[in-house]
C-alpha cells in the first residue's frame, strides 16, 4: 500500500471541515425525515454516530495534541473546552446504543447531540482553526496522518460490521 501523497486535500483543517459538513448533512436529512420513518432515522443516527466517533478519534489523538504544542498559552483554553465538548457528545453516541428510532428520548436525544455539535463547530472553524492557521503547524503533514487514521478507523467499523 503507498504512502498517501501531501496535497491540498490532506489539509488537517479542511478534512475536518469536511466532517463538519458531512454530520451537518446528517443532522438536516434525520430534520427532514418523516416523524413515522424509523428505519430512515436510525440508518441516520448510525451513520451520524460512526462519524462522529471516528472524527472525536482523530481530534483527540492527533489535532488537539498537536494544537496544544503550537499555540499559545492564551489560545490553549479552546483545546480544553474542545475535549469536554466532545466528551458530551460521546456521552450522547453511547445513549444510542441503549434507544432505537421510535424510542422515547430517540428524536429528543439525536436533536441535543445535533445542538452540541453545531456549537463545538462553529468554535472550532471561528475560533481555533483560524488560530492555527496562524500557527507554523504542518497541516498538510498532520492531514495525512489524520487521513490514514481516519481511512483505519473506517476500516475497522466495516470490518466489524460485516462480521455479524
Amino acid at each position: 500500500m503507498s504512502k498517501p501523497q501531501a496535497s491540498p486535500q490532506h489539509d488537517a483543517l479542511a478534512i475536518l471541515e469536511a466532517d463538519h459538513r458531512a454530520v451537518e448533512q446528517l443532522f438536516d436529512a434525520f430534520g427532514r425525515a418523516a416523524d413515522n420513518d424509523l428505519e430512515r432515522k436510525a440508518t441516520l443516527v448510525q451513520r451520524a454516530c460512526e462519524l462522529l466517533t471516528i472524527h472525536a478519534i482523530v481530534e483527540e489523538e492527533l489535532l488537539y495534541p498537536a494544537a496544544r504544542d503550537a499555540l499559545d498559552t492564551d489560545d490553549k483554553g479552546d483545546v480544553d473546552e474542545a475535549y469536554v465538548e466532545h466528551f458530551l457528545v460521546k456521552t450522547l453516541i453511547e445513549k444510542f446504543t441503549q434507544l432505537k428510532a421510535g424510542d422515547e428520548g430517540f428524536d429528543a436525544t439525536f436533536k441535543v447531540m445535533s445542538e452540541s455539535v453545531s456549537h463545538h463547530v462553529e468554535e472550532e472553524e471561528n475560533e481555533l482553526f483560524p488560530e492555527l492557521r496562524k500557527t507554523k503547524l504542518d497541516l498538510v503533514a498532520l492531514g495525512t496522518k489524520i487521513a490514514a487514521r481516519k481511512d483505519a478507523l473506517q476500516r475497522k467499523i466495516t470490518e466489524v460490521a460485516t462480521a455479524h
